[in-house]
């Protein structure tokens, strides 16, 4: 499967007990798939992945599964800053059904750009799944730079990465690296440059904001991939105003919050996040902003 479109990084939904809540995951489950998203992904970091059990992400990718009947990916969250905690998580994906793994750069441990390659490199050859690689330096300190992404590909060790630097001289650089590699998708990380990433040539996003307005956000990708600027750039705004909300704090406190209050799931969150007043106010406020999205009971 191609990575195109407009993926959702998933929330998991937990109960006010702290289990995982199966309703609340299978009615999230189908209002992406409703929205027009093509893609889901289970137990990145806004699933909470630090926090959630293998056997919740288990049933959350097998209720994935079920829900996606083989029409769109379904791609895992595995990496760790483990190389070999990393690849049995990535065989666990595996063995469940997974048709991706999502694999963020090592954390804490800073290593070099060899490092990051060997790492990669050891992933694809003992597991041999469809590797997104996740680049997020903000959160990871480690920085998958352009020409280690080229060697990587020119040996199928990834056939996606997902870009979370918002920088688009950097999509650029990656995109002019790997120009002859058809098959290979360079996915946005960043909700505020979904139009400028995908008018570049890339060809999709892994989003957050897609949790709250999956068909706006599937609409933007498609919008932007066709060069219709006049419906691209409205929706780029009007997304970008909710996402500014969503991290007005850590993600992926915001999101949850604001799910809770379209009445898809509780607002419970895993320590060590927690949510407060400040931040409720905040979602409740960029919903009403929004529009067309907050439950009767809310207008």
């Amino acid at each position: 499967m191609r990575l195109t479109g407009a993926m959702t990084a998933l929330v998991t939904p937990f109960t006010t007990d702290d289990r995982f809540d199966e309703r609340a995951a299978k009615l999230i489950l189908k209002q992406q798939l409703d929205g027009g998203i093509s893609g889901l992904v289970v137990g990145g970091t806004t699933g909470e992945s630090p926090t959630i059990t293998e056997e919740e992400k288990q049933r959350y990718t097998e209720l994935a599964l079920e829900a996606a009947a083989g029409k769109v990916p379904v791609i895992v969250g595995t990496g760790s800053n483990s190389t070999k905690h990393t690849v049995e998580a990535t065989k666990n994906a595996k063995r469940w059904g997974a048709t991706h793994a999502l694999v963020v750069c090592p954390y804490y441990n800073k290593p070099t750009q060899e490092g990051l390659f060997q790492h990669f490199r050891a992933i694809h050859q003992e597991v041999g799944i469809p590797i997104i690689a996740y680049n997020v330096p903000g959160r990871t300190v480690s920085d998958l730079l352009p020409e280690t992404i080229a060697r990587l590909v020119e040996i199928d060790a990834i056939v996606s990465v997902k870009d979370a630097t918002a920088n688009m001289q950097r999509a650029m650089e990656t995109l002019m690296l790997l120009d002859a590699k058809k098959s290979f998708d360079l996915l946005s990380g960043d909700d505020f440059t979904i139009l400028p990433f995908v008018a570049m040539g890339g060809t999709g996003v892994i989003s957050v904001v897609s949790n709250l307005a999956p068909a706006d956000t599937a609409k933007l990708v498609a919008a932007s991939a066709k060069g219709d600027y006049a419906v691209a750039r409205p929706l780029q705004t009007k997304l970008g105003i909710l996402s500014k909300a969503l991290f007005s704090t850590s993600s992926p406190i915001p999101v949850k919050v604001g799910m809770s209050l379209l009445g898809l799931c509780s607002p419970a969150l895993r320590l060590p996040l927690v949510a407060d007043d400040k931040v409720r106010l905040t979602m409740k406020e960029a919903l009403f902003a929004y529009g067309g999205l907050l439950p009767a009971v809310w207008a």
